[in-house]
């Protein structure tokens, strides 16, 4: 392995093997000629044309690729297009070089101006030279829009030897053999048409292959067909940037200190915009179905993103080709939990259908509206001083719609939401396995290369044990160092949260107090209500600013802890922003569920703690509408803000920027603007990539999950969301960003992990609420324990009397007569001795003691059930499907097959071995054409891998 060369900094410090050699071999100068803005490798006479091919790549990537000076498929220009039209087919020739043969992989752009800043143009020399010595070929444009717009386009592509190099470096997979295993584990049901599958014509199935790690010692092993379409057009933008990324553009003297990589040209401003290129236009003049696809973008666009395709399966195969694995596996996880929604919201709506249809029947609500019975109770006071006493009729719509939400079909919701989102996890590790075997990533992480700021940051360097050479290397005192810092950080910014979430609470409590002594009845009828509404709406607005502040922090914190890989560093960010923003916006709903009326004291001993002040009360039908309010306000107001934003921002951006568009094609006497002028003119992919889409829907996932019981509807609310979020996305990928680069992932990542412990939250979070924030346990025990399997007189049951005599001076109403005059005594919800017992005077009765008892029981077994059901659910369902594992053991036989065969080919090269030195390298002795393709080699006798 040759040692690192000067400008380019690779992973674990060497350069991609071969880069220089294959340069030179295909013509490339590793000098080029200073006084030259771009430089381009000699155009040789390109040999014939190779036979057509059926390649997966030939029919997935678009129209064939041309590569100067690669051997072997070189044609005159890219294939001809007589059923395409005009525009159709100069879209697809700007895709290349002015020779029309190479494609373009990658594009910078920046503006020229009079006064060029000379840092910046030095920066861009060294930055192009050094990509030109690692074997790159660029090619410039300059093109002049107007007289103060001149806009400088780079473009790059990398030659056949290059892109080997780096996929070898890379460990990345290619083709081996067919997938004969394939047709035999595919399901019946899997080949029955649906409504929601596309016809094989319009969106074809991509051919399923055995792949193993490229190298090109034994690239005749592999099925190329075809070199220029070997590569997809995604995975050439991938291998490019592994160069753009490491490559030097400005030399200190110490290479320690060299500055590199493309995103700090772009941040340091020497390039507007570096990018891969979009495969042409999005919609065609003719329709799909009678002409086909224009490209593989205008593929996608009809069958996935146009809206009227939202009933439609996403073709994720598809989707992976053109945006990568990492996007791939993004969508195949909102689908996969959009499509896990529909019987989550079945289950919720007939939850919510049966609390409308016996609300009528309810003893409890009917009591409470009974001005004649035990409505016309006269209740404390809820607040001091201003408040003062009110008939328990009032509480009558309160009551009523708190059944809807309440009732016996709602404890059985919550329990099969439990188990819900347990076969929800179990499940989705077994989708999981299939993604990591089918797309190829099943050893992502274990092979993923160094981050280019690690290497540039650490300057300490040990010996790796695997590799045995030398890398980066961040000692143990200092990465604990660097995270305990972070760990402060992080915990001053939850206290602000909660200090934020406490201010709101003030803010209900004050508020409360000044609409109960309103003069106005409905105004104080309505007062806990309004309360509720407005304190969930400024805490919404909390939840928006602090999360943009504390992403700025996040952002700053991950970085000063310098990890090794990408994968740790969005592990790492990931982790702070969800901690924050799960008690950003959780923090107040468990304030609801399991404080607010809990710890209140009683008439006559309130607890003030808090500012001096009586702490909030729940109404005496309980405090699940005020959860209810709360949380519908913050989960339906943070998704539709998030939608508007999502939908309408880039629009507007691509609307100021195509005037620009306009004003260049005019500049351009209408002619049409090429490929890499349209993509520059169009928004760019947010920074933190689909950290905001994940963190979004797992937001979601905790609001359908840990206080489902609050809101059976959550679920329904949920579905919708996701449909229109789906194919939001991916009309935002396919028509209003820029491509985005094609990242590689293995999974989810540590989103799994927060989705796990999401939900064992949930389980006990809904039991709590069941338990102790619903009226169903007291219910329950006052049926079965009490009255003979009724609810009559519960209402009575569950209040307790207060002599007013015995309030304390700052609780007592200003005016006690301002509403019902001659009170004497009042009531209360609570469990309490009145105030004629001598001995246990507003003490708690035997009653609370049964209730507490049953709450506690209840949450206990609650869980107990919950967790087994979830050990039985993993046990039954295996991590890995059966299907994949045998075809996961046939790749590997084939793989160590075709290893043997290539070291047999090696050592009958160089005359190695004994009695078999003789045998031809493409023929195996005494072996049948069938015999020596079962044992690793195809049927015309050339070895697989």
């Amino acid at each position: 392995m040759e040692p690192p060369r000067e400008g380019f900094a690779s992973p674990q410090g060497v350069a991609p093997i071969g880069f220089e050699l294959h340069a030179m071999e295909e013509g490339v100068s590793p000098t080029p000629d200073p006084q030259l803005p771009q430089a381009a490798s000699p155009e040789p006479s390109p040999p014939p044309p190779p036979p057509p091919t059926n390649s997966l790549y030939s029919a997935t990537n678009g129209p064939e690729i041309q590569d100067t000076g690669d051997t072997g498929s070189a044609k005159n220009g890219p294939p001809s297009s007589s059923t395409k039209t005009g525009d159709e087919s100069k879209m697809e020739k700007s895709l290349f070089f002015k020779d029309g043969r190479r494609r373009i992989d990658y594009v910078f752009a920046f503006k020229q101006q009079d006064k060029q800043d000379e840092k910046d143009m030095k920066r861009r020399q060294t930055f192009e030279d050094n990509l030109q010595k690692s074997g790159l070929v660029l090619e410039t444009d300059t093109m002049q829009y107007s007289k103060n717009e001149k806009i400088v386009y780079v473009k790059v592509h990398a030659p056949w030897a290059v892109l080997t190099a780096q996929a070898e470096l890379m460990s990345m997979k290619m083709p081996l053999a067919e997938n004969d295993m394939a047709e035999e584990m595919e399901s019946c049901w899997s080949k029955c048409p649906t409504p929601f599958d596309f016809d094989s014509d319009i969106l074809p199935k991509i051919p399923e292959y055995f792949t193993a790690a490229f190298s090109r010692e034994r690239e005749d092993q592999f099925i190329v067909e075809n070199k220029d379409t070997f590569f997809t057009s995604a995975q050439r933008s991938l291998l490019v940037y592994q160069i753009l990324s490491r490559t030097v553009f400005e030399v200190s003297g110490d290479k320690s200190k060299d500055k590199f990589g493309i995103k700090k040209m772009v941040s340091a401003g020497a390039y507007d915009a570096a990018y891969p290129l979009h495969e042409g236009e999005f919609k065609s003049e003719h329709s799909i179905l009678t002409r086909g696809k224009a490209n593989n973008r205008h593929l996608l666009y009809e069958t996935w993103a146009r809206p009227g395709t939202w009933y439609k399966y996403q073709p994720l195969d598809h989707i992976r080709l053109y945006f990568g694995e990492k996007i791939g596996i993004y969508f195949t996880w909102l689908g996969y939990y959009t499509a896990k929604l529909i019987p989550a919201a079945i289950v919720g709506l007939i939850a919510f259908f049966y609390g409308v249809g016996t609300v009528n029947d309810d003893p409890a609500s009917t009591e409470i509206c009974d001005k004649n019975g035990p409505g016309n109770y006269t209740m404390c006071p809820v607040c001091d001083e201003r408040c003062t006493y009110w008939r328990l009729y009032r509480s009558c719509t309160y009551s009523t719609v708190t059944y809807l939400f309440d009732n016996e079909a709602t404890v059985i919701f919550a329990a099969f939401m439990a188990l819900w989102a347990m076969f929800f996890i179990e499940m989705w590790k077994r989708r999981t396995a299939e993604i990591e075997y089918d797309w190829d990533v099943a050893d992502f992480e274990e092979e993923e290369t160094v981050r280019p700021e690690f290497e540039a940051l650490v300057q300490k360097r040990r010996m790796n044990p695997i590799t045995k050479t030398e890398e980066p290397y961040l000692s143990l005192a200092s990465r604990g160092c660097r995270y305990l810092s972070s760990v402060w950080v992080v915990v001053f910014m939850l206290c602000m949260v909660i200090a934020a979430v406490f201010g709101v609470i003030v803010y209900r409590m004050t508020v409360s107090i000044l609409l109960f002594a309103v003069d106005q009845s409905q105004i104080s009828q309505w007062s806990s209500t309004i309360t509720s509404i407005t304190g969930a709406v400024i805490n919404l607005i909390c939840i928006i600013i602090l999360g943009k502040i504390y992403l700025v922090i996040a952002l700053a914190l991950t970085n000063f802890e310098t990890h090794r890989t990408e994968t740790e560093w969005e592990d790492s960010f990931t982790l702070k922003m969800f901690l924050f923003q799960f008690v950003n916006h959780y923090s107040s709903l468990f304030y609801i569920a399991f404080f607010k009326g809990k710890l209140i004291g009683r008439p006559g001993e309130y607890n003030r703690n808090i500012n001096n002040a009586r702490q909030e009360e729940c109404d005496p039908s309980g405090c699940l509408i005020e959860l209810l309010i709360q949380l519908m306000i913050i989960m339906v107001g943070k998704q539709a803000f998030n939608n508007c934003k999502e939908l309408f921002f880039p629009k507007i951006m691509n609307w100021f920027k195509s005037r620009q568009v306009k004003a260049e094609e005019k500049a351009k006497e209408k002619k049409e603007l090429a490929v890499w002028e349209r993509d520059y003119a169009m928004a760019s992919m947010p920074d933190l990539g689909l950290f905001d889409e994940y963190l979004e829907m797992v937001l979601q996932y905790g609001f359908v999950t840990i206080f489902v019981a609050a809101f059976p509807l959550a679920p329904l609310f949920a579905l919708l969301n996701n449909i229109i979020e789906v194919r939001l996305d991916a009309y935002k990928f396919v028509t209003q960003w820029r491509r985005p680069l094609a990242v590689r992932a293995q999974d989810i990542g540590i989103w799994f992990g927060i989705l796990r412990g999401i939900t064992t939250v949930a389980v006990a979070s809904n039991a709590a609420i069941i338990a102790f924030t619903s009226e169903f346990v007291p219910k329950l025990v006052y049926r079965y324990g009490y009255n003979n399997t009724s609810l009559e007189g519960y209402v009575k049951f569950s209040l307790s009397t207060f002599n007013v005599l015995d309030f304390e001076p700052q609780s007592e109403p200003r005016d006690p007569n301002k509403t019902i005059s001659n009170v004497q005594e009042c009531m209360y919800r609570d469990f309490r001795h009145g105030p004629d017992s001598l001995n246990n005077k507003y003490e708690f009765t035997m009653q609370y003691w049964h209730v507490l008892t049953a709450r506690l029981a209840f949450v206990i077994v609650f869980i107990l059930v919950v967790v087994f059901l979830q050990w039985f659910i993993s046990f039954l369902v295996p991590d890995i499907p059966r299907s994949v594992k045998m075809q996961m053991l046939r790749e590997k036989h084939l793989a160590k097959e075709s290893i043997l065969a290539a070291e047999t080919v090696r050592r009958q090269r160089f005359g190695i071995g004994g009695s078999n030195s003789n045998i031809s390298p493409n023929k195996s002795p005494n072996k049948s054409p069938n015999q020596r393709h079962s044992q690793g080699f195809l049927p015309n006798e050339q070895p697989l891998y």
